[in-house]
C-alpha cells in the first residue's frame, strides 16, 4: 500500500495526502479527514524514514537503560515517554546490561537513525560513547547520577553523597561497626560511587572499613546470603549491613532469618533506591529514597526544551536530591 494508492481513494495529489499527515501543515479540515479515513481503512502506514531525509526529523528520541526489570529505570523510562509524546515525539529504548561495549554498539545504531536526541543511564562509558555523542550535534543526557565529567546534560543525584549521609544517618542511631556489600567489577559505575560514600562516611567517623564486594552487576536478591556469609565470616562484630540495593538488603534479612538472627536485634540492614521490595519487606527496609519518575520527566524536559531552542541552550545540571528514609530494619 502506498501514498499515491490512499490519493486516488480521496481524489487528491500524493502531495495532500503527505501534508494532511502533518498536523502544522495547511489543508482543510474535511480533507484530512477524509485522508485519515482511507488511511485507516487502506491500512496504508507511513514511511517514516523517508518522511525524516525529507525533513531532517525522525521523531524519536533515544533511551539507553541497563535493566529491564528494575522498576526504576521502568518508572524513568515511562515518565520520560509520557512528556515526550506531549511533544509529539516517541522513544525507544535500548538495553544495555551494564556492559560499556554494548552501550557503544547501541549508540552507533541509534546514531544512523538520527534521533532527535540520546539520553543514557550513567554507569560509565566506553571512551568510543562520548566521541560519538560529543560529535553528535543532538542533545544528550545523562541520568541517575552526576557524572564528575559529562558531556551534556546532566540529571540525577550524588550515589556517593547519599550512601554517605545513609551511613551517618546509621552512626547517629548509635550503630558504631557498620559493614558494607556491593559489587564485583563496577569501576566507574554507580555502584563504585556508592561504596565510595560509604568509605567517605566511615572516615569521617574514625571508623574502620568492612567491605565484601558479591556478585556481578547487578547485585540480586539471591547474592544476599553469600555475601551475608563472607562479610561475617571477616567481621562477626558487625552491627549493620549497608547494602548497595534495596534487593540485596532484602536477601541478606532472608540469611539473617535462616540463621536465626533478628533484624534488627542481632544485626541491622540497610539498602539503596527504595523498591517496593523494601517498603513490603518485614521488617521494612531502611534505605535511600530516589524520585525515578522525576529523572525521567526532567530528562525529557531537557530534551523538549533543547529542540524547541533555535539556538543550542547551555547545559544543564539537575540535580533532583535523595532522602534517607529509617524504617524497622534499622
Amino acid at each position: 500500500m502506498r501514498m499515491s494508492d490512499v490519493a486516488k481513494v480521496v481524489g487528491v495529489s500524493a502531495m495532500t495526502v503527505s501534508r494532511a499527515l502533518k498536523a502544522d501543515a495547511s489543508v482543510a479540515p474535511a480533507t484530512r479527514t477524509a485522508v485519515l479515513e482511507a488511511i485507516a481503512k487502506l491500512g496504508y502506514v507511513p514511511d517514516q524514514v523517508a518522511g525524516a531525509l525529507s525533513s531532517r526529523r525522525s521523531g524519536f528520541v533515544a533511551a539507553l537503560i541497563p535493566s529491564l526489570n528494575n522498576p526504576h529505570f521502568s518508572l524513568t523510562a515511562q515518565s520520560l515517554s509520557d512528556r515526550l509524546q506531549d511533544a509529539g515525539l516517541q522513544l525507544l529504548l535500548g538495553y544495555t546490561n551494564y556492559e560499556r561495549e554494548r552501550e557503544a554498539e547501541l549508540v552507533r545504531t541509534m546514531l544512523r537513525r538520527k534521533p532527535e536526541g540520546m539520553i543514557l543511564t550513567h554507569d560509565g562509558h566506553a571512551p568510543e560513547t562520548r566521541a560519538l555523542l560529543t560529535k553528535a550535534r543532538i542533545p544528550v543526557v545523562q541520568i541517575w547520577d552526576l557524572p564528575p565529567a559529562p558531556f551534556g546534560h546532566v540529571v540525577g543525584f550524588s550515589n556517593s553523597n547519599a550512601m554517605r549521609d545513609l551511613v551517618l544517618e546509621l552512626a547517629a542511631k548509635g550503630y558504631r561497626k557498620i559493614g558494607y556489600l556491593g559489587e564485583t567489577d563496577d569501576e566507574g559505575t554507580r555502584g563504585a560511587a556508592r561504596r565510595a560514600g560509604y568509605r567517605s562516611a566511615v572516615a569521617e567517623l574514625g571508623m574502620p572499613e568492612r567491605i565484601t564486594a558479591i556478585g556481578a552487576l547487578p547485585a540480586t536478591m539471591s547474592d544476599g546470603e553469600k555475601g551475608f556469609a563472607q562479610l561475617m565470616a571477616v567481621w562477626p562484630e558487625v552491627d549493620c549491613i549497608v547494602c548497595v540495593s534495596d534487593p540485596l538488603a532484602f536477601g541478606v534479612i532472608g540469611a539473617c532469618r535462616r540463621r536465626g538472627l533478628s533484624v534488627p536485634g542481632d544485626v541491622a540492614v540497610a539498602g539503596f533506591g527504595d523498591f517496593e521490595i523494601g517498603r513490603v519487606s518485614q521488617p521494612a527496609i531502611t534505605t535511600v529514597a530516589v524520585d525515578a519518575a522525576e529523572i525521567g520527566r526532567a530528562s525529557g524536559e531537557i530534551v523538549v526544551r533543547a529542540l524547541e531552542s533555535s539556538s543550542l541552550i547551555d547545559n544543564s545540571h539537575v540535580d533532583i536530591g535523595t532522602r534517607v528514609t529509617m524504617r524497622e530494619s534499622a
